[in-house]
This record gives C-alpha cells, structure tokens and sequence, in this order.
C-alpha cells in the first residue's frame, strides 16, 4: 500500500498521474477505482486532477445530483472516465437501475466512484483509494 501525504493542489496532481501510470485497462471489464473519506478529504479534488491528467480540460465538479457523469477521451488507454457520486445513495441497487451494470461490461471504462462504501456490495474487483483530512492544506491518500 502506498501512503502519501499532499499539501498542495499541484501535489495531489503528482500523486493522480503516478496512480494513472500505475492502472492498466482491464481485459474483461471496466477498470473501476473506489474513493473514500469524509466530506473535504480531497476524493473530488483528486477526481479533476486525475481528469486533467487524462486530457480533459472542462471544469469537474462532483456529480451529487446527476450522480455521473461521462467525458469521452482521446489517445488514452482508457476510452471514457465515469465519474461518480455514490453519497446520495442507499445502497448499489440504486446505481444498477441507472444502467451501471452496462457501463462495468465496457473494458474501455474508467470509473470513479467517490463514496464508494456505499456501493461497495455490487462492485466486483476494484482498486480503493483512501483520503484522510489532516488539516486545511494536508490530505493524507493511501492506495
């Protein structure tokens, strides 16, 4: 496990471009990264630079009311990053019934659940990231 502490912004995009290096695409199905911490601990923060790094320079915010959203990518090793919004939900039956199972059948797909514990019991093999609020400028992120 690699436990990493950011101060910064420009950090915590040094830590998203060494966690994107490390991820290789699945060969069955979607490759589907889990985020988890309190509310501020950086998973939305971590999400954008990781979304930059990928090529996307429209503004990233969390989906909470939308619950996804999806950014085609180009000349990446992934064809689409999903973000998702897991904290208004009870449970994963709320994310199958919006067509989630279909998104996890497809190899090319890069998912990004923020409040993962949620949805935790539908998900299959996934890669978790853990983000721990240490004080205003400190987030401590283990994977």
């Amino acid at each position: 496990m690699v436990e990493k502490l950011s101060k910064s912004l420009e950090e915590t995009r040094e830590l998203a471009r060494d966690f994107l290096a490390s991820l290789n695409a699945n060969n069955t199905s979607a490759t589907v990264v889990g985020l988890s911490g309190d509310l501020g601990s950086g998973k939305t923060a971590f999400t954008q630079a990781l979304a930059r790094e990928l090529g996307i320079s429209e503004p990233i915010t969390s989906p909470t009311f939308v619950l996804e959203k999806i950014y085609k990518l180009e000349n990446q090793k992934f064809g689409k990053l999903i973000h998702v919004d897991a904290y208004r939900l009870e449970g994963g039956a709320e994310l199958l019934k919006l067509g989630f199972a279909e998104l996890l059948q497809d190899k090319s797909n890069l998912i990004i659940i923020e409040w993962v514990e949620r949805v935790r019991e539908i998900l299959g093999e996934f890669r978790e990231i853990d983000f721990k609020f240490i004080d205003e400028q400190t987030r401590e992120i283990k994977y």
